[in-house]
């Protein structure tokens, strides 16, 4: 896949189908976006072209993790494009005319119903179509998916994994949510005197669960991990400087420092606690895995399908 990062110019790219939006979750919405794209890529033999907008903020996939996610669903080229002022008191007509058809060469575009653009977001689902109509693309507009009353949205997804409702994500997603990266040396505390764990820092970008304990599924390459996962600081054992991800996996004794790893959040256990020792801390550990393993017991159905 083609990962093109705008400062400035835009790509001149061969006729292909484009979709425009935020996409930092890429949740259930987003997918009938890509899926479009991709059916009009095999359709025609044209590229499939996900454009879209950064805004300042944590995202729910990090840059790096929607770029692999897209990657694997068949997009060919992701264009981020930062919210510049320039950018946002571009005319809605002048960006259809300009960049979507000069620069990227949009044969077909898929929006959302509710899709804004242009200096005072008076691009419109209904301008596109007008122009595609009048300059040769064909512009298809998707209803917003629903959970009950309510739009799955990355607002929606946001207000739920800050109450750490795992389950609930997991829905609005259509997966569960999860954090992508490279196993690291951590202290060694785990090994030494607690439960051996694998430790993770999430990217700056990423938008994170409260800080506390969370049954997992740990993907390596061909192997699969049930485990507990603790996000926070590890105020018992003296703190960090910064919030770090640890893993103990249920029956696993290999060396698996440097490898790839993707962690898959599944329900909250309990909040992150100092402990008065480590004795203590061990306890609640044993308590924590056993729960996770009861967890699993429950639901494998689910989690190994």
């Amino acid at each position: 896949m083609e990962y093109l990062k705008i400062n400035g110019e835009f790509p001149r790219l061969a006729p292909c189908g484009v979709t425009l939006g935020k996409f930092d979750g890429i949740h259930r919405g987003h997918m009938r976006l890509v899926e479009k794209v991709l059916e009009y890529k095999n359709m025609t033999g044209s590229k499939a072209v996900l454009f879209a907008i950064d805004v300042n903020e944590k995202m729910i996939l990090s840059r790096k993790e929607r770029a692999d996610f897209l990657e694997k669903a068949g997009i060919d080229v992701l264009v981020e494009c930062p919210l510049t002022d320039s950018f946002k008191h571009q005319k809605a007509e002048n960006f259809i005319k300009e960049i979507l058809l000069g620069d990227l060469h949009a044969g077909f575009v898929a929006v959302g119903e509710d899709y804004r653009f242009g200096y005072g977001r008076k691009g419109t689902p209904q301008l596109l179509k007008s122009f595609g109509a009048k300059y040769g693309f064909h512009a298809e507009v998707i209803s917003k998916e629903m959970d009950g009353r309510r739009k799955v949205s990355s607002t929606f997804i946001r207000e739920e994994l800050k109450k750490g409702k795992m389950e609930k994500v997991e829905d609005l997603l259509g997966r569960p949510y999860f954090l992508a990266g490279e196993i690291l040396h951590g202290r060694g505390l785990g090994h030494r005197m607690l439960l051996p764990t694998t430790n993770m820092i999430p990217d700056p970008d990423k938008l994170m669960p409260p800080n506390g304990v969370y049954v997992t599924v740990s993907h390596f390459e061909n192997q699969v991990y049930g485990g507990i996962t603790n996000i926070g600081c590890k105020p018992t054992v003296g703190g960090e400087s910064f919030i770090g991800v640890e893993t103990y996996l249920f029956d696993c004794s290999q060396d698996l420092y440097g490898k790839p790893c993707k962690v898959e959040f599944l329900h909250y256990l309990r909040p992150e606690h100092k402990f008065p020792s480590l004795e203590a801390l061990k306890t609640q550990l044993l308590k924590d895995a056993q729960q996770g393993k009861d967890f699993m017991d429950k639901n494998q159905n689910i989690i190994y399908s």
